[in-house]
């Protein structure tokens, strides 16, 4: 058995296919001894890559993007998340985003825990024509107090992960007023990185094909009938809550395949762009290496 340690900024419903991989034997079955690690604060996964105490990390590819060309190379390989894991909550119930509805408005969102979330809205602020200068902002703060000040009348909207939502709203504190895996689109969310490749390295491919095996496992099974997992895996979400938000992240495309898409890869790119994280959108090949999830594919010997 081959180690292989992956060192998380989370522990999240949206990673889903690779804990179901890691319980069905399907890292066993390609010889790796995989395990995760989350640590704290969330950086120390860049880290863990240096110096070799995990062999992959599992983020924003916001990340990579951010230090491409700037002394250090991350190299994505594969994804697990093909969509946003966020909801809107506000003060009153909407069925879909309405990116006009936040003009003049106030959004709290947390900006404690990376960049993704403030690049995501903006982006979906930009791409329905509406200017992010347009729409205040709480960003630097942490979640948490975030939620108890939107509970208590500050803000106008407050953006979190869906599970986070779907609490809010049955606690009476806020409605659901998106749900970005639902009407998002594609795009690249998590993926696992590292501090580089070697074409002699056959972990990552073996690794994104028990990953791949896992998404079909959970597109092929109703979260209800493996909801005594999502408990034990999942403690601190209502179980009720766990397995509604698997099944809307079944239907909307949330796990499709590891190997990172093209077109949802340069959305993300122009949002990271815009957001000034880099000096432009990177092209596909400078930065990804899709070689594992082609060799899972069965294009390259793995």
């Amino acid at each position: 058995m081959d180690r292989f340690l992956v060192s998380a900024t989370g522990h999240s419903l949206n990673y889903l296919p690779h804990y179901i991989a890691a319980e069905q034997g399907f890292f066993r079955d390609e010889e790796l001894d995989v395990s995760e690690v989350v640590p704290r604060p969330w950086d120390l996964v860049l880290d863990h890559i240096r110096d070799g105490t995990a062999e992959a990390a599992l983020g924003g590819i916001w990340v990579p993007s951010m230090f491409h060309g700037r002394g250090r190379r991350l190299v994505p390989f594969a994804q697990v998340s093909n969509r946003a894991p966020l909801a809107l909550v506000g003060r009153t119930p909407a069925e879909a985003f309405d990116a006009a509805a936040l003009v003049g408005k106030t959004v709290l969102m947390k900006g404690s825990n990376g960049a993704s979330v403030g690049l995501y809205l903006k982006m979906m602020l930009r791409e329905a024509g509406v200017d992010p200068k347009s729409v205040n902002y709480v960003q630097d703060l942490d979640g948490g107090i975030l939620q108890a000040c939107f509970a208590g009348g500050m803000g106008d909207f407050l953006l979190i992960d869906l599970p986070g939502a779907l609490a809010y709203q049955a606690a009476g504190r806020g409605a659901v007023a998106a749900v970005f895996a639902q009407d998002g689109g594609d795009i690249p969310w998590s993926v696992y990185y590292t501090e580089g490749l070697s074409p002699h390295d056959t972990r990552p491919a073996r690794f994104s094909r028990a990953l791949a095996r896992g998404m079909d496992w959970v597109n092929a099974h109703a979260a209800s009938s493996f909801s005594d997992f999502l408990a034990r895996t999942f403690p601190k979400v209502d179980p009720g809550i766990a397995v509604q938000v698997v099944d809307t992240y079944r239907a909307c495309g949330m796990w499709t395949t590891p190997q990172i898409g093209g077109a949802s890869y340069a959305r993300w790119q122009q949002g990271i762009a815009d957001g000034h994280l880099s000096d432009g959108p990177i092209s596909y090949d400078a930065l990804i290496d899709d070689a594992p999830t082609r060799a899972m594919a069965g294009s390259l010997p793995a």
